[in-house]
């Protein structure tokens, strides 16, 4: 089988992260990471290139992940993210071998799924999202573009995350509520009605 070649950018935390996911997905190889800084390496992978060197990285992959997270605000992600794909870059979605995703939910380009995520049927998770470890994403649950669950997060039966929302660790929203535009959840928050 043909493995399909990706380059990370970022060597931070979020970037080992995303390489404990894709080193459980045997049709994925890492080549290596982008970054700034070329003595920048996580385990066995260096950086290849940087940013203004981006476009030789053509030659040897189109796909990419964005291994930089967000911890308040998901602003730099986003334009991150739009800058590539205007170069023409690809950011395939990827999901943890160790997480169930229904075969009635859709999962957007470049969203991560973490390990044991439970992403249950006609959910939507939209465009360059992080769904971090042992998230609950009930049924009829639609999150936009861009938004960051955090580990733990709860989200019950269809609510609603608009674009570019923080939701921090271990919080719970009760079922269909809608979450605002850039929306920032504090850690352990109980939202209900």
């Amino acid at each position: 089988m043909k493995k399909i070649k990706i380059a990370i950018i970022g060597s931070g935390g979020h970037a080992k992260s995303c390489i404990e996911v894709i080193e459980g997905i045997k049709n994925i190889k890492i080549v290596g990471l982008i970054d700034n800084d070329p003595s920048k390496k996580i385990g066995k992978y260096k950086v290849i290139c940087n940013e203004k060197n981006i476009i030789k990285l053509k030659k040897i992959t189109k796909n990419l992940i964005l291994g930089i997270g967000s911890l308040r605000d998901n602003l730099k992600r986003t334009m991150i993210f739009n800058k590539f794909k205007r170069l023409g870059f690809y950011f395939p979605s990827l999901i943890s071998k160790n997480s169930f995703i229904s075969k009635n939910s859709k999962i957007g380009e470049g969203t991560i799924i973490f390990h044991h995520v439970f992403i249950n049927s006609g959910s939507e998770i939209g465009k360059n999202c992080i769904v971090n470890n042992k998230s609950l994403i009930e049924h009829d649950v639609k999150i936009h573009d861009h938004c960051h669950i955090s580990t733990g997060v709860i989200i019950n039966g269809n609510c609603e995350v608009f674009k570019g929302s923080f939701i921090g660790s271990g919080s719970v929203i009760l079922n269909n509520l809608k979450i605002e535009k850039n929306s920032f959840i504090k850690m352990g928050t109980i939202k209900k009605i």
